[in-house]
């Protein structure tokens, strides 16, 4: 598989790599067995980089992947995780006590003394423009309960005002043929300043599969059904924040792009990577066939010119007026 490097990290990764949101919680129900398939499958393809969260079913992901990790010692693994969603979101939760608090659960659960890659997981806006907090993250560095930090961020502002901070790492966003906003400056200036990009939704929340239409149901304990309007958390971490019926329709209008030697997921995945700047998507997965899916994208050739050029204008015609001025 193709690596990209995280400058600011010092460490490459391969350019698909796994989100393991569906091992925790939000998309039903995920047996243990499949979860270890989902991992074991990923990395026997060749993806180096596993994003993760201690919200994720309340440490269930974390501690899935510590598991893991432990009975593969000799395999190069990148894991991030994430915190900050298990409190209440106030500022004044961001501080030094809490963050060696949430990291040594996370480093319990991940079973390391030093967590690769510890993220700001979409914090208040303020968050990223308070100097205590970044110098905070410096003291976790300093102290050697992670080796770096980066940020998780809802919207392109955020994404711009932490690039700017010299200690940040990488920057999480969503990017997909859905959500091309971070196109714009986002991406630019992470390959300026040396920050990675870690592309997350990049199916869209499923919608990009190609799998779904207006009869498709969800389960309850599945945030594509309890999330639509926002009712959880933020609503563009549920279909990248489009309504339902306008993206399925867009996918309807990409379709005829996908020809027969790849998938509408694979075609949606490669768009991601295509894109300059990008330097790991993380798709997530159910099962290790998904899985495996996922990571042959990165051996379809890049798409053409025309391609590239449709999914613009599906974009500027049905999505663009939905959500482009909203993150």
């Amino acid at each position: 598989m193709e690596q990209r490097t995280f400058p600011r990290l010092g460490r490459q990764a391969g350019v698909v790599g796994l989100g393991a949101w569906q091992l925790g919680a939000d998309w039903g129900t995920v047996s243990e067995d499949d979860a270890m398939a989902v991992l074991d499958a990923a990395v026997e393809a060749g993806v180096t980089f596993l994003d993760t969260a201690d919200v994720y079913g309340d440490g269930r992901s974390e501690q899935l992947i510590g598991r893991f990790r432990a009975a593969r010692p000799d395999t190069a693994l990148t894991v991030a995780t994430k915190m900050g969603r298990r409190v209440p979101q106030t500022p004044e939760a961001y501080t030094l006590d809490n963050f060696r608090a949430w990291t040594d659960r996370s480093r319990a659960n991940l079973g390391v003394d030093t967590l690769d890659l510890v993220q700001l997981h979409c914090p208040p806006t303020v968050v990223f423009a308070d100097d205590a907090v970044f110098d905070a993250l410096d003291t976790l560095v300093e102290e050697k309960r992670i080796a770096a930090y980066g940020v998780s961020v809802e919207t392109c502002d955020e994404a711009l005002t932490a690039i700017a901070r010299p200690g940040v790492a990488s920057v999480q966003i969503i990017l997909n043929a859905l959500r091309h906003k971070p196109l714009e400056r986002v991406l630019p200036a992470a390959a300026n300043a040396g920050v990675g990009i870690i592309a997350r939704v990049p199916l869209a929340s499923g919608l990009l599969s190609g799998r779904y239409d207006e009869h498709t149901t969800f389960a309850a304990d599945d945030h594509r059904s309890y999330n639509r309007h926002g009712e959880a958390f933020d609503v563009g971490e549920t279909f990248s924040g489009v309504d339902f019926t306008t993206g399925l329709a867009a996918v309807r209008r990409l379709a005829p792009l996908v020809g027969d030697d790849r998938t509408m997921a694979q075609f949606a995945l490669r768009w991601v990577l295509d894109q300059p700047g990008v330097t790991v998507v993380i798709p997530g997965a159910r099962d290790a066939a998904q899985a495996r899916a996922n990571v042959a994208a990165a051996d379809q050739p890049p798409l053409s010119t025309s391609e590239l050029a449709e999914v613009a204008s599906v974009y500027d015609e049905l999505i663009r007026p939905q959500v482009h001025h909203r993150w």
